[in-house]
């Protein structure tokens, strides 16, 4: 499917034409995995395996963390800067650094700490973290349109304490 430099399959069947004025923004597009998971077992689901695919091919199943591979595809799917790697991390290195509160839907990726206890700041790419497509935020919490959040693409919340970095990629 990915593998010897094939294209990832589209997951949906026809894209309706550009209208004058419309953009499409990176949250657009992610919303329209909303529902996509994991496969249990030994199979894999083969959306989850060509966006992993798309910048690595050591994974064989989709039972990897794919948080970045998913924000790396919706990147690519419009052509926008990508880390190409992934670690959740990378995405403190691409694109410009923004404070959260000038975050803007469509166009912004969050970078999270992830894991108990002490964590390394945003310094340190080689650490556990997770990656989204900015969804808003409240006082408390970010919103996060995100891959492998419980197994699959869905909106969550995290605290805003978790944030390391915002990243404008547009």
């Amino acid at each position: 499917m990915t593998g010897g430099g094939m294209m990832p399959w589209f997951p949906w069947a026809s894209v309706p034409e550009r209208k004058p004025g419309i953009m499409v923004t990176m949250h657009d597009i992610a919303q329209r995995f909303i529902g996509t998971t994991e496969t249990p077992g030994t199979a894999s689901n083969p959306h989850v395996l060509a966006m992993l695919q798309l910048d690595a091919e050591w994974p064989k199943g989709d039972d990897v963390p794919w948080c970045s591979a998913f924000v790396n595809y919706v990147a690519w799917l419009l052509r926008l800067p990508r880390s190409k790697s992934l670690r959740a991390r990378s995405w403190l290195n691409v694109g410009r650094a923004v404070q959260l509160a000038d975050a803007v839907v469509g166009f912004d990726v969050v970078v999270l700490k992830r894991g108990t206890g002490d964590q390394p700041g945003p310094d340190v790419i080689d650490a556990p973290g997770h990656v989204g497509v900015y969804n808003g935020r409240t006082d408390t919490h970010v919103s996060l349109v995100g891959g492998n959040q419980s197994d699959a693409v869905n909106v969550r919340e995290y605290p805003i304490e978790r944030v390391l970095g915002v990243r404008r990629l547009a």
